[in-house]
């Protein structure tokens, strides 16, 4: 089986697939691995597709530039982004990646098979990358709980019961990191 054939299980565009493999190749980075090509199919002419290619690291965009000469690239980290959905519609589906910060990048016409398996792919990596985040954003909080546990022998103050509460807040994920940090320090200013 040759490298482009892995790319093609969804019935992808072989020649648009060609196109942006060897370029995509040439752009990854050091343990970062192409997982999934997604090749847009438009309703009448489509002649110069655009992709979108999933790795283990970021999404790319790529879209055909001055009639198929050139290819423009795009690239977002799994840390930009904020969610990826998809809407199947009667012509394909649209595919709608949300980042962190700006406005949402939605691509049309893709075809339904691959809109399900692009989001499946997506939203998976996405996921990995929220989960080796958590734990290094609860090393630091987690290196005071002996001091935490210290004061519980004594009768708690009301800046140990606040800390308490802003921690079972943060562990039911109801605030974000920054926002758990940025309380923690006003509490403890208060010291």
């Amino acid at each position: 089986m040759s490298l482009i054939d892995r790319f093609l299980s969804d019935e992808q565009d072989p020649k648009a697939v060609e196109r942006v493999l060897g370029k995509l190749n040439d752009m990854l980075t050091a343990g970062e691995e192409l997982i999934y090509i997604a090749v847009q199919k438009k309703p009448a002419v489509n002649l110069l597709p655009d992709c979108i290619a999933v790795s283990n690291k970021r999404l790319f965009y790529c879209e055909p530039g001055n009639f198929g000469i050139t290819m423009n690239f795009k690239d977002i980290s799994w840390k930009s982004i904020k969610e990826v959905s998809f809407k199947e519609e009667f012509f394909g589906s649209k595919f709608i990646c949300v980042p962190q910060h700006g406005e949402n990048i939605v691509t049309e016409y893709i075809p339904k098979v691959q809109a399900r398996k692009l989001y499946q792919v997506s939203y998976e990596q996405l996921e990995n990358f929220k989960e080796q985040q958590r734990p290094d954003a609860l090393e630091q909080p987690l290196a005071e709980v002996p001091q935490l546990n210290h004061l519980a022998q004594e009768p708690e103050d009301e800046a140990t019961l606040k800390l308490r509460k802003l921690k079972s807040l943060y562990d039911k994920q109801l605030i974000t990191l920054e926002e758990y940090e940025a309380k923690k320090a006003s509490i403890l200013e208060t010291l």
